[in-house]
C-alpha cells in the first residue's frame, strides 16, 4: 500500500491535498500541496516537519464508522462494542511510542487502534488543528 498524506498548512489554517513530496535520506523535506477543491492558487509548497508551517499528517489505512479516513492528528472518540467493560475514549491518533502501530493518545495513555472493529468501532471528531478544544484541558497530546 501506498501511503496517503495530507499537510495542515499554518499560515491559511486549513488542510490541504499533498501533490508532491521529497524525501531526502528517508525523512520528509519538501511538500507541494493544494486545496482539495483544486483552487491551484490556494496551494503552497515548503519544508516540512519541526518548525514549519506545513505539517505532513499520513493515514492510517483505517477508516471510521462513517467510512471518512482516520489520519495522524485526527481527534476520535473510541466506542467500546461493550460498553458495560469498558467507556468510550477521546483521544488523538498518533503513532505508537512503543511499536509501529498507530494509537490514539488520551490524556493519560496510548491506546492501540485495532483494525478489525471487533472490540470498538472509531468516530472521528475533529483534528488538533482546528478543533483543539475536543480535548482535555489538563493535558494537551499534541504536545508529546
Amino acid at each position: 500500500m501506498v501511503p496517503k498524506f495530507r499537510v495542515w498548512d499554518e499560515t491559511q489554517h486549513k488542510m490541504l491535498q499533498v501533490d508532491y513530496i521529497e524525501f531526502i535520506d528517508g525523512k520528509a523535506y519538501w511538500v507541494e500541496a493544494s486545496p482539495a477543491d483544486g483552487n491551484v492558487q490556494g496551494g503552497n509548497d515548503g519544508p516540512v516537519g519541526g518548525n514549519s508551517q506545513l505539517k505532513l499528517e499520513q493515514s492510517t489505512g483505517l477508516k471510521d464508522a462513517n467510512s471518512k479516513e482516520i489520519y495522524e492528528g485526527d481527534i476520535i472518540v473510541s466506542k467500546p462494542n461493550e460498553p458495560a467493560f469498558e467507556s468510550p475514549k477521546i483521544g488523538v491518533v498518533k503513532r505508537s511510542k512503543t511499536d509501529a502501530r498507530w494509537c490514539y493518545r488520551t490524556a493519560t495513555d496510548d491506546y492501540n487502534i485495532w483494525t478489525s472493529g471487533k472490540y470498538r468501532t472509531y468516530e472521528i471528531i475533529g483534528n488538533v488543528h482546528t478543533n483543539p478544544e475536543l480535548l482535555e484541558a489538563q493535558h494537551d497530546p499534541r504536545t508529546d
